[in-house]
């Protein structure tokens, strides 16, 4: 049976995801090509051909349920020592996310989430110490503020790329 590996995420909206793809590529974040900045829902995760469809299926429904929100991301922030991340946090919309991921991980998709679950969105990823504490400072003001109408089903494809292969209107 094949396998593809999906992961549920919130895609950021222009001029926001440009700005924040030119900071992963900046600071050298290998995974900069490969991953377009976003608010994980889903982390990456193995699943079978014929699981899919009862996935988008559970997509479908909780995409119904879910409503509109606004997030505000704002600063720097980072996991050390526990991961090599600097990322930029949401100050608003942190419980609505936090609901949608509640809703994404249940269903076919359940499963006990590895770290508990906290809303961001990676700018740097397992660079040296140096490199991290350059997008810690650089992203101190950043600020970003946008609607989130919908989320979206991503698949890594042959090259490694996150790739959207659907997307979830919230209609709650």
């Amino acid at each position: 049976m094949a396998r593809h590996n999906i992961g549920v995420a919130i895609a950021l909206p222009e001029p926001f995801q440009s700005q924040l793809q030119g900071w992963r590529e900046l600071l050298g974040d290998p995974a900069a090509a490969s991953i377009v900045p976003h608010v994980t829902l889903l982390p990456p995760t193995a699943v079978s051909t014929d699981q899919l469809p009862g996935i988008r299926e559970h997509l479908t429904a909780v995409a119904a349920c879910g409503r509109p929100f606004e997030v505000h991301l704002r600063g720097a922030a980072t996991f050390r020592p526990v991961s090599p991340v600097v990322f930029v946090p949401l100050v608003a919309g942190i419980s609505d996310c936090e609901l949608l991921e509640r809703s994404v991980r249940s269903g076919p998709l359940g499963r006990e989430p590895r770290f508990p679950y906290h809303p961001h969105v990676t700018v740097a990823h397992d660079l040296p110490e140096d490199a991290l504490d350059r997008a810690y400072a650089a992203l101190a003001p950043y600020e970003a503020r946008f609607p989130v109408a919908s989320f979206q089903l991503f698949e890594q494809d042959a090259a490694d790329r996150w790739v959207v292969r659907q997307d979830y209107l919230l209609a709650g």
